[in-house]
């Protein structure tokens, strides 16, 4: 699972998940990649199934990348347990995805098994996203200029 090697602080605030991904919105890397279309924490053993599924399609032909790390601690306090006496203990670690994050990419294999191996990662992502290829992304970003 992934998880940062030594943080400065041990708990963090929750945050806010405003506005779209200024960073990452671009497929830098691979041919393929999958894009949220909404906010939302991806657990660190959520990330790990995405990517064992693309993987495991693909038969580790190709190359895969993955754009977001988990990097936020998410605490919880033990069920039953009365309200104050500080903040809970740390539970596991989350990647704050905005919307037009990519999120995986991947090359090396033909369009149609990219697409494939993207789409049962993507079942396994709490977000709704959709499959882009580099041209997409790029075409999108030229017209708004």
């Amino acid at each position: 699972m992934l998880m940062p090697k030594r943080v400065k602080r041990r708990k963090q605030f929750r945050g806010s998940m405003a506005g779209k991904a200024l960073r990452g919105n671009t497929i830098s890397n691979g041919e393929y990649g999958i894009v949220a279309l909404e906010p939302a924490w991806i657990k660190s053993n959520q990330i790990e199934a995405a990517r064992i599924a693309m993987t495991r399609y693909v038969k580790r032909t190709g190359k895969v990348w993955i754009k977001i790390f988990p990097d936020k601690p998410v605490t919880a306090k033990p069920a039953e347990t009365r309200m104050g006496s500080g903040k809970g203990s740390l539970e596991y670690w989350v990647a704050v995805v905005k919307p037009g994050r990519v999120m995986f990419e991947i090359s090396g294999v033909p369009e149609e098994t990219a697409r494939e191996a993207l789409r049962l990662a993507m079942h396994k992502l709490p977000v709704k996203c959709k499959i882009v290829s580099k041209a997409d992304l790029e075409g999108g970003a030229g017209s708004e200029n």
